[in-house]
């Protein structure tokens, strides 16, 4: 990671504790490249990734007064849905909601271009109730880059970052820096300020914040059977020198891995003897701001098939034949790879496969099959997909593939997702050890808004402390993600789920915008003024309902009569109210 220094100076390498090499607080050059102090960025914030998180940190930014750009290696790539082609699911479906109410942009997006709505848990009570869409991606994509193509105070830039810019803290000598570059991630304390980034062409551009959201691209690399090769996604070079800049500041990276199935042709499918899965009728859309959704009478079923004893003998017989499936690397142990089923759950004769459907007809004939995520050889995965129901003449279009990348330690960040090390630069998505879209565009909201009101204020020569959204456990499940990562770190890609928050009875699917809104609007966050008028109504909605419990009375006899044979109250000559009851 380069730093920006007074006059001339030379690159000075020192060694850390961990092997690593931090460079110093000067530069070679006659000039100093940026002081922090000066005016004269070229943006208040740079977002790095155009993913899930990359795309809601750089709206949230903007919206919250700063002047803003995202850059991704690829514009057409903005919105991509790397993985499967949804959002939502027990305990994520909350997070979008969350998100939502904070007027971020996925659930809009995953409404507009959504094939498939259902409520998974709806027979249980609402504390578990889980939206979840199937997404066309073209249309999800679409509207993503148009949306931010025309976002107020958005800029996009097409590039690949090499390299965070850094200015040393004034008060501290040489000693000091080496010492707070090894520091441990628990006691990590600020050692330099970001003031901007340096791209692979050498253009540099400075900024006042930069937030990190690189996914899977940092040092990322795929494995397909014993092939391995530099890649964030297949197709997309990896960014080695980014991850590179961060070890040298002392952070502590660590690795992990994640998956993703082959994609089959629809056509070659036979689906005449598998179960179907329809979707709900009406669809509930995600947005608070939203009635229905406009694919409500074309929504495309899913179907159900199952792998066999075969398949299973066939990639038991070649684990010889992959590198991914090693243990010194941790995959998401709640969305396993086959090959880890198969290993972790010798017993189980088949494991049920969902066919997903990409998205509507005239847009592609591509299907994803959730639950088979590997990394075998294509030869061999072509092998065992033809062993199972319905899928005896399947055309394989793209194998599976696995990718391991770069993480930080979690424990690095503060609660609004700054790093303790380095003042002025926020992380979100994979990058924090998290996995899925819904907690990659969780923390990105979260760091985008925090990296914004920070830059607005320095700005406006703000003096006091700028405000920042700042949410713990009893907020919602973005408030439980954030305290779970910084105070407890990672060993495995990090889900949500309903059991992770001791709030759930209270942070609900349904009142996310009773919990979030409100406070996302104080800090200037949420400019839909539909929003608001919607949210003033249901407010008074509820204030109404409220006032006539409170009004209706009753002794506990009349009570005993009104709610029919069974119901007991205390029989205390006490009159209670209906919201008492």
């Amino acid at each position: 990671m380069w730093a920006a220094g007074r006059g001339l100076g030379k690159r000075l390498g020192v060694q850390t504790a961990y092997g690593r090499r931090y460079l110093s607080s000067q530069v070679a050059g006659k000039d100093m490249l940026y002081r922090a102090s000066s005016n004269t960025a070229d943006y208040d914030v740079v977002v790095i990734g155009g993913g899930h998180a990359g795309c809601e940190a750089s709206a949230a930014a903007a919206r919250a007064g700063a002047r803003t750009v995202l850059v991704t290696q690829k514009l057409e790539t903005i919105g991509e849905m790397s993985c499967n082609p949804s959002f939502g699911g027990i305990g994520k479906g909350i997070l979008v909601r969350e998100v939502d109410a904070m007027d971020g942009l996925c659930g809009k997006m995953a409404d507009l271009g959504g094939v498939q709505f259902r409520i998974l848990n709806r027979s249980k009570g609402p504390a578990v109730h889980g939206p979840r869409a199937q997404v066309d991606r073209v249309i999800y994509k679409r509207n993503m880059q148009q949306t931010l193509a025309s976002y107020p105070g958005l800029s996009l830039k097409s590039g690949s970052v090499a390299d965070v810019l850094l200015e040393r803290t004034p008060d501290k000598d040489q000693e000091s820096l080496k010492r707070l570059a090894s520091q441990d991630s628990l006691d990590a304390q600020t050692s330099a300020t970001v003031v901007g980034v340096r791209l692979e062409s050498g253009e540099v551009i400075r900024a006042r914040k930069v937030v990190i959201t690189t996914g899977t691209f940092l040092g990322g690399e795929i494995h397909i059977g014993l092939k391995a090769f530099p890649a964030g996604r297949k197709g997309e070079a990896a960014s080695i020198g980014l991850s590179k800049s961060l070890k040298d500041a002392g952070f502590r990276l660590g690795r992990m891995k994640t998956g993703t199935p082959p994609r089959l042709d629809g056509r070659s499918i036979d689906y005449s003897q598998m179960p179907r899965q329809l979707g709900d009728m009406p669809p509930t859309p995600f947005s608070f701001v939203h009635d229905s959704v406009p694919y409500a009478d074309k929504q495309i079923m899913c179907y159900q098939t199952r792998t066999t004893p075969e398949a299973h003998e066939i990639i038991r017989s070649n684990f010889d034949q992959s590198i991914h499936i090693r243990e010194t690397v941790r995959g998401p142990r709640y969305c396993p790879s086959l090959e880890s089923k198969i290993k972790r759950f010798s017993d189980k004769q088949s494991h049920v496969v969902w066919l997903e459907p990409e998205g509507l007809a005239e847009h592609t004939d591509l299907v994803y099959p959730n639950g088979i995520s590997n990394t075998m050889p294509e030869e061999i995965q072509l092998q065992f997909l033809r062993t199972m129901p319905g899928l005896e003449n399947v055309i394989m279009t793209q194998p599976g593939y696995g990718v391991e990348y770069d993480h930080i330690d979690p424990r690095e960040l503060k609660r609004n997702l700054e790093t303790k090390r380095v003042s002025g630069l926020y992380m979100a998505g994979q990058i924090n050890g998290t996995t899925g879209y819904e907690e990659a565009a969780a923390q990105g909201i979260l760091a985008g808004a925090n990296a914004g009101l920070a830059a607005a204020a320095a700005t406006n020569n703000g003096k006091s402390e700028p405000p920042q959204l700042v949410l713990d456990r009893s907020d919602g499940y973005l408030g439980v993600l954030i305290d779970d990562l910084i105070t407890r770190g990672v060993e495995e890609p990090y889900r949500v789920f309903t059991a992770r928050s001791e709030y759930r009875l209270s942070s609900r699917a349904d009142n996310a915008d009773l919990r979030l809104t409100r406070r996302a609007s104080a800090l200037g966050l949420v400019r839909d003024s539909q929003r608001l008028a919607r949210l003033d109504s249901v407010e008074s909605d509820m204030a109404y309902a409220q006032t006539l419990l409170e009004q209706m009375s009753m002794s506990p006899n009349a009570w005993e009569a009104r709610l029919g044979e069974g119901t007991q109250v205390c029989r205390d000559g006490a009159p209670r109210s209906a919201l008492d009851m």
